[in-house]
């Protein structure tokens, strides 16, 4: 069963309910993959799949309407995110819907495309609604990547590594302010690759420090953490490549706001 923790809540009570249907609808899925019992489970699939473009039509209509109220700077980028599943559950109109074995497929499918999207879309990108600064705030700071006193968790380790983080994206966005740089395509690898690099190895190293003191949030910090590298790891460097500028004010939005929240949210939770 998959339970709706504390690590997955938005605080935004609307989108949290919905979040937890889906909860639901997954372990539907499950349970129905696992009954040995039914052989022919043609009604019950259908069922689930147009119960997944209804809730898909309610909930992503209601989170783009609140994040365009508080004129969210992640806005675009989840509309992009909804569309793909979207496309993804309406391509599920599969022939063989009436053969039992593709039925059971069809079931795997779907729980695997589902358990993926829950943790990636909610931990990667949901939590961060409503806790992005504008992008024209975010311009006008001179460093908003500067590591201040309200990061600090009070365990050395963690907080000096967390530092070098701060430090590195400061770095990315300095190529974002640089004006007469036009081409920043192989500095911007670097940074990438030095920053990805170096968040294994601090995810490791906080990792272990929550074994070695038995933190009862290791497994939503474990989660969290593989989000973030896989988001790292899945950039679209084409992308990159053509709009520069645009991908990488983007990028740095992310970075910044996914790796501030996550230390005061979830990091300082630690020491405590």
């Amino acid at each position: 069963m998959y339970q709706f923790t504390e690590d997955c809540l938005t605080g935004i009570q609307e989108i949290d309910e919905q979040h937890e249907k889906l909860f639901g609808l997954i372990n539907e899925i499950l349970e129905l993959l696992n009954n040995d019992i039914l052989d022919d489970k043609y009604h019950q699939v259908h069922q689930i799949l147009e119960e997944l473009k209804d809730y898909a039509d309610i909930h992503f209509a209601s989170e783009e309407a609140y994040m365009a109220a508080i004129n969210d700077p992640e806005l675009d980028l989840q509309k992009k995110q909804h569309l793909i599943f979207r496309e993804k559950i309406n391509s599920m109109e599969f022939s063989d819907m009436d053969d039992i074995k593709g039925q059971q497929e069809i079931l795997k499918e779907l729980m695997g495309y589902l358990t993926k999207w829950l943790y990636q879309h909610i931990l990667g990108s949901d939590i961060m609604i409503g806790k992005m600064p504008p992008v024209e705030d975010w311009r006008l700071q001179a460093n908003p990547c500067a590591f201040s006193e309200k990061y600090l968790t009070g365990i050395p380790l963690i907080d000096g590594e967390h530092e070098t983080l701060f430090e590195i994206i400061g770095r990315a966005n300095d190529l974002v302010k640089a004006e007469l740089l036009h081409d920043k395509y192989d500095e911007i690898i670097g940074i990438l690759n030095e920053l990805r690099e170096y968040t294994k190895e601090h995810f490791q190293d906080e990792e272990e420090y929550m074994e070695n003191i038995r933190y009862p949030g290791l497994q939503a910090q474990k989660r969290a953490h593989r989000i973030f590298v896989s988001k790292l790891e899945e950039l679209d460097l084409e992308q990159l490549d053509d709009n520069q500028q645009e991908y990488l004010e983007e990028l740095m939005e992310f970075l910044f706001g996914w790796l501030s929240n996550h230390i005061l949210k979830s990091d300082k939770l630690i020491a405590e």
